[in-house]
């Protein structure tokens, strides 16, 4: 296989914010598994420590492979606890990428600051997922402004719940402005709400005036208000990722299935290969 189809990527977070619980969904929406496993009873795959089982923790990383539209990706969960992040030190000096899970509710908690530092400090590519948006008091927004009030983390919501909490009903993407519905496992596409429209285009605008400070044809087309590729969108915002610009903020709840598959597209999207990281 091409090194440009390999994505050595990291799942880094503060601790319960269920960057295990992603690791797991990605596994199995990968076809690498057959079942889930769950943190709360001991039978995720990344935490193959008895200490990790019966504490729910993560305290050693674990790296494991799958395949994803043609790509391989290759995962290393990191722990979350502040006590072990020499093991996120550790993994930071390997990834070519990064997916940094937040919780929806907690937003940017003190591990989260630390482990985005050790990401700064490796100049390790990034990109945000917001988990957990099935809890009561989730707030996706809120954690885009808090990503970039405490981290300065250039991030800009690439996707928008429909719903949140009890009623969260599936996710917009603001590239494609396409909806989908993750019921029974399955992704479905959609129409976006009619309710919804106006704050899709109006986020998309946001990701659209981002976009065009790193290229002069998207800001043409943009100035001019013409249709702007999306390939076009996705190779910008894939530059400005790789130089460490930009953070893209993708939304769901793992733990419900909620938008992992987009995260998965995400993944071979915007982060980068090794072919074209420093040694």
């Amino acid at each position: 296989m091409s090194l440009t189809k390999v994505r050595n990527i990291g799942i880094a977070a503060h601790i319960d914010a269920g960057k295990t619980t992603v690791t797991e969904r990605i596994l199995f929406f990968t076809g690498t598994k057959r079942q889930m496993g769950e943190v709360h009873e001991g039978t995720a795959t990344m935490d193959f420590m008895k200490q990790e089982q019966e504490r729910g923790i993560t305290i050693a990383s674990a790296a494991i492979s799958c395949a994803w539209d043609g790509h391989r990706v290759n995962i290393i969960d990191t722990p979350g606890h502040v006590d072990f992040t020499i093991e996120v030190e550790r993994s930071m000096r390997v990834l070519d990428g990064i997916v940094a899970v937040f919780c929806a509710v907690g937003g940017v908690e003190p591990q989260s600051e630390t482990v985005w530092g050790q990401a700064d400090r490796y100049h390790v590519p990034r990109i945000a997922f917001v988990n957990k948006m099935d809890r009561a008091g989730a707030d996706f927004f809120d954690v885009v402004n808090q990503l970039n009030e405490r981290l300065d983390a250039g991030a800009v919501a690439f996707q928008m719940p429909i719903g949140a909490e009890d009623k969260l009903e599936g996710i917009v993407d603001l590239v494609t402005m396409k909806a989908y519905s993750f019921a029974d496992m399955q992704r479905t596409e959609m129409e976006i709400p009619a309710a919804l429209r106006p704050d899709a285009e109006k986020h998309r605008q946001a990701l659209l005036e981002k976009l065009a400070e790193f290229d002069d044809e998207l800001a043409e087309l943009y100035l001019e208000e013409k249709e702007i590729p999306v390939d076009m969108i996705q190779r910008v915002a894939r530059h400005g990722v790789v130089r460490s610009l930009l953070t893209p903020v993708f939304g769901g709840a793992a733990y419900k299935n909620v938008g992992v598959q987009l995260l998965l597209d995400a993944v071979v999207t915007y982060l980068p290969s090794p072919s074209i990281r420093d040694p």
